[in-house]
């Protein structure tokens, strides 16, 4: 059994992020030493936030109650003891919750210690936001007879509740640039602006909770507010079922081809990884990453429509053959039509065989006309059949395969999706798995950053002569004018037949996505 990982098992740049935002959580928490706190509020809040976040690590309830696994489902008991307690206290309310709440992936005790330290910071910073505002006498309440001073109390209210978002999306975004070493210029992006409006129905709700509970019938009428968040913990809850029921039915699809298609275990999974690595590298926003990972993952999913024996046929294939192997892209299209969550995956299954030159299959689409989600799945594509290795031939240096994709960038590949590649190349390295059925295939290679180098791709070694599958990844690169016609393609699963050409594209009417 694998050990537990630990704070020495992130990078550097993690530890110090976490490290610091501890210490300064604590340091925001000392000065309830020396003030005058409501320790009975302070641990009703505290014990309120740890209920509302133990049912989804319970084991009797985990699986019984429609609770969301989600951060933000219960702020409002936070933010409301911003609005109803010291700064310091109102840091103390939100460690116990964070503390027992479930966590999914490895390190746990870091990642809990993490989110107790970044909502401890947001609720004092929010408390602090408040306090100067001179919210809470805005609230009103029976000790002070007054009633609450509406619509003044909304001002300070919504500042503390931004002032909350604000610290949470920095400290976001601080960790994904540190531990999973995303660039500065994406790892904030977009991240303030899905969460505004979810922190300010939240800041709402918390101001409603801290109203009732400094009125007459005090602090249990303020738990009638967490029934309308309970309502939409299950309504997101259900949302969670049914994406992970699409998930599970494109990894059903990807097995199927997997079983089928032999030679290309593994292949679908690291190209929708790849596909991912250049759309980050390209800025794209989070809402599109996963659907350009779909893509990745389903582009060879029409392969099921594809006779199992051309599939598998040793030696080339015919024409006859070669233009039903380039009928896939068109039946995955057709396979995934009906499901809606796939987006614009759905034309880059389509279209990942085109060329940027219009000489690709199965429409001829020329430059701009080509999807950008097929133009990223092309070069995944590409890239992972050449660093592959396989039964029948070795897996080409990710420095040859890199090469091979500069070279033919304009022609074939889009020159932006190969740069993007190639900075993510450097920045993560590429963990290259045996795909092989066969035993005594060559080994994984490890992380490798693509060096630039000035000779070109070796040739085809001893094993591209065995027997190759009829899986064919995409016609022969494109040569360029100034290039030396070329060995067999690298990132060909198989060759076609020596003299035979390739059907010209069908119809450039193309269906819609």
């Amino acid at each position: 059994m694998a050990e537990p990982q630990g704070l020495r098992d992130i990078p550097a740049g993690a530890r110090v992020a976490v490290l610091g935002a501890v210490t300064g959580a604590v340091l925001c928490a000392l000065p309830v030493l020396r003030q005058d706190v409501p320790w009975a509020a302070v641990a009703l809040l505290a014990g309120l936030y740890a209920l509302c976040e133990w049912p989804a690590r319970c084991p009797v309830l985990a699986g019984r109650v429609s609770v969301p696994v989600a951060s933000g489902s219960f702020f409002p008991v936070l933010l409301a003891a911003a609005f109803l307690l010291p700064p310091a206290a109102a840091a103390l309310v939100a460690v116990p919750g964070a503390l027992i709440a479930y966590v999914e992936d490895e390190p746990r005790r870091v990642r809990r210690a993490w989110r107790a330290a970044q909502l401890a910071l947001a609720a004092w910073a929010a408390a602090g936001a408040h306090v100067l505002l001179d919210g809470r006498a805005a609230l009103g309440g029976r000790s002070t007879a007054t009633a609450p001073d509406f619509p003044y109390a909304l001002v300070p209210a919504g500042i503390a509740a931004l002032v909350f978002c604000l610290v949470l999306t920095a400290l976001d975004g601080l960790i994904l640039a540190t531990a999973e070493r995303r660039p500065a210029r994406t790892a904030w992006r977009g991240l303030l602006l899905r969460s505004l409006a979810p922190h300010c129905v939240h800041g709402l709700a918390g101001l409603m909770m801290a109203v009732l509970w400094r009125s007459r019938f005090g602090p249990p009428a303020a738990l009638f507010v967490l029934l309308p968040m309970y309502i939409s913990c299950w309504v997101f809850a259900q949302y969670h079922r049914e994406r992970a029921a699409h998930q599970a039915t494109i990894r059903a699809l990807v097995q199927a081809v997997d079983i089928k298609d032999r030679y290309t275990r593994g292949h679908s999974e690291r190209v929708g990884r790849a596909s991912e690595l250049i759309a980050r590298e390209l800025g794209m926003e989070e809402g599109r990453l996963e659907v350009i990972r779909f893509a990745g993952i389903l582009h060879d999913v029409g392969k099921l429509g594809v006779p199992t024996r051309v599939l598998r046929k040793d030696g080339p294939l015919t024409p006859q053959e070669r233009a039903v192997i380039e009928l896939h892209p068109e039946y995955g299209h057709e396979m995934v039509r009906g499901i809606g969550f796939l987006g614009e995956a759905r034309a880059a299954i389509l279209h990942h065989h085109e060329r940027l030159d219009g000489s690709g299959y199965p429409y001829g689409l020329a430059g701009g006309q080509i999807p950008e989600a097929a133009r990223v799945v092309a070069v995944a594509d590409a890239f992972d059949a050449m660093t592959s290795t396989r039964s029948y031939r070795r897996a080409r240096p990710v420095a040859a395969a890199v090469t091979e994709l500069e070279r033919c960038a304009g022609a074939q590949f889009d020159p932006r999706m190969v740069a993007g590649l190639v900075r993510a190349l450097s920045r993560y390295g590429w963990h290259v798995e045996v795909t092989a059925d066969e035993p005594g295939a060559a080994g994984a290679r490890g992380n490798v950053p693509p060096p630039r180098p000035s000779a070109a791709p070796e040739g085809p070694g001893p094993a591209s002569a065995a027997r190759p599958s009829a899986a064919s990844e995409g016609p022969p690169p494109t040569t360029l004018p100034e290039a030396p016609p070329p060995a067999p393609a690298l990132h060909e699963d198989r060759p076609p037949a020596g003299s035979a050409p390739r059907p010209g594209p069908r119809s450039s009417n193309a269906p819609g996505a």
